[in-house]
Formats: C-alpha cells, structure tokens, sequence
C-alpha cells in the first residue's frame, strides 16, 4: 500500500500572562430600580385579579362586541361576539384607547378595531373570531357593552413570598429581602463581568502572540472540501475568521495545559446545575427545591451537544479565574446600559 498525507504543523509561540498585562473588568452597578423591579416582580406573582367598577390602564375588559352598520346601527347579520375580552391598553392607536379612560360596567362605546390595532391580522383575528384574511379587511366601527372589569392587585410583600424566594425563615424582613435580592442581582452580573473580561484577555493575548504562520493553501482547500455546497467566495470572505477561532484555540490549549485546568465529572454536573438555577431565576424561582435542580441537570447532561457546550463553560469559567490572578485588573463600575452597549 502507499499512502499520502498533507501534514500542517502548528506555529511554535509562547502564549502566557503576566502582571505587566492589563485588563479592564467591568463591575456592573446593582441600582435600587433593579431592586425595585425585581421586588415587583416576585409581589406581581403572588396577585390577584379584583373587579372594578371603571377602567384604568392596564385593565383587563369583557363586554359583547357588535358590528355597526354606516349610520352607526346594529349591522343586521354582522360580526358579534359575546364575552369578548380585550385590554384596550394594548392598542396602537392613542385616540382610540381614549375611548376607553373611566369607562364604567353597562356603558356601550364605540370604537374602530382596525384603527385601534393599526390593521394587525392576528389581533383583529382574534378579537372578532374571524380568519386573518378577513379580519384585514374588516374596517367597520363597532359597539362595546362593557359587563365585566377586572383589574391586576399585586401581592403583599410578606413573609410568605420571602419564604417562596429565598426558602423559610432565611429572610424575616422586607429590608432583609431587598439586601438577598441584591445579592442574587450582583452574583448574576458576576457571571457577565467574567465574560465580558475573558473577550477583553483574549484580544490582548492574541495581539501579545502576534499573526501566526499557517499553511493556508492547506486549510483553505479543507476548508473548502468541508463546506462542498459552498463556493471560493464562502472560503475568501470567512478564511480569516476562522484563521482567528484556531489562533485562539491554540492559544487556549497552552493556557489551560500551562495552569493545570483540568474538567472532572463533578465540574460538569456542577455547572449544569448552576445553568439549571439560571433558567429558574430568569423566571424568579430562586429557592427550588435541589431534587429538581438534580432531576433538571441530569436530563441536561443527557444530550451530548448539551455537554460538550458545559465542559467549554467550565473551561473558560476556570480560564477566566486562573487569569484574573496573574493580570493587572483595571476595575470599571458601569452601569447595566453602558455594559450591554458594549455588545451592540
């Protein structure tokens, strides 16, 4: 047998870090509006719906819904639909959602729906219980008998919601809620500051590397053999970016060889957990129960591209840390605004 081989050899360098490197961290700023907003949210879902006997914003509305002929009548055989429910503070148009400022229950308005919505097919669609087709050409005026307003209390802030978010008896006063709240706000910034510093070290390690030597003919045409539905141009116009991810991975692998990382079992399961509580958190679950935490993970670390993407966090979350150490921190407050600006 006779075999060829195209063999491509990595570029020798020396990738390290070192006091002499300086890095900005951003540290994100926890304002009391975030407090307050999150507050909010947590009182918001421990509320109640209570009726009203007239309309304020965000009210929520059912009354029977009537098609108006063009003097303004009953249209015989139009469009009525009974328990129509509508919350007039969604509508695009200012004019008519004033119809509705300090309606009462039994007053009958009228309104235009495609005004209203400004003709969108969905909305029209379903408020009048017609097909979208039909509903973009509906354009009549219509009556509204209000029967019903129901309006959105939210929950005391109490020992009870302190013990659904944070567990029994972990905080015992609203001033003590707050302060947990702001803690949970700033450990999730934490999470982004260390990403944000990992973009910034990789720039400065790349650039302290300098270009590297590769075969481009050689990775050109593999790439291009990989990617056989694409033609020359797909090569030329991505060829440096995909010149940049391997500089980078080489870069990587002599780090994370040179400061020992290493990625165990319990690392993975770890941070599949703590990828678990963020889902929750996002929708302001922090205390769940950690059998669910367990169940939820372990369907996780199930799939293998779900994996392969928590081994990558866990390297680069240790990366981040072994780094941290061995640069110059230029620490930066910023606000939440100016550090999401960054990613625009």
């Amino acid at each position: 047998f006779e075999f060829l081989f195209d063999i491509a050899l990595a570029p020798e360098f020396k990738a390290e870090a070192d006091a002499k490197d300086v890095v900005d961290y951003y540290e994100i700023e926890v304002t009391d509006e975030m407090v307050d907003n999150q507050v909010k949210a947590y009182t918001q879902r421990n509320g109640k719906y209570d009726k009203a006997d007239a309309y304020e914003d965000n009210d929520m509305l059912k009354g029977l819904l009537a098609e108006l002929d063009e003097n303004g009548n009953t249209k015989e055989g139009g469009i009525q639909v009974e328990g129509a429910v509508m919350m007039p503070s969604y509508m695009k148009n200012d004019e008519q959602k004033a119809i509705f400022a300090g309606a009462k229950v039994n007053d009958v308005l009228v309104f235009n729906p495609h005004t209203a919505w400004d003709g969108n097919a969905a909305e029209l669609a379903s408020l009048l219980k017609i097909e979208k087709e039909a509903a973009t050409e509906m354009k009549s005026n219509f009556s509204y008998q209000i029967e019903e307003i129901t309006r959105f209390v939210p929950g005391d802030l109490n020992q009870e919601i302190f013990d659904q978010v944070f567990g029994k008896d972990t905080v015992k006063s609203e001033e003590e809620f707050r302060a947990k709240v702001k803690e949970v706000v700033a450990k999730q910034f934490v999470a982004d500051s260390d990403y944000k510093f990992l973009i910034d070290a990789r720039k400065m390690l790349m650039e302290k590397v300098g270009k590297l030597e590769f075969p481009d003919a050689l990775l050109k045409r593999i790439m291009r053999l990989n990617n056989p539905d694409k033609d020359e141009k797909f090569v030329e116009d991505n060829y440096d970016k995909s010149i940049e991810e391997l500089t980078w991975h080489l870069i990587k692998e002599q780090l994370v060889k040179a400061n020992d990382i290493k990625v165990e079992q319990d690392d993975i399961a770890e941070m599949a957990k703590e990828a678990t509580r963020a889902q929750f958190a996002q929708y302001g679950m922090m205390s769940v129960p950690e059998e669910i935490i367990e169940n939820y993970s372990k369907e996780m670390l199930k799939k293998k591209e779900s994996v392969e993407g928590l081994v990558n966090r866990v390297v680069e979350a240790k990366l981040a840390a072994a780094l941290k150490t061995q640069v110059k921190l230029n620490n930066k407050a910023v606000s939440a605004e100016e550090f999401n600006k960054m990613f625009e």
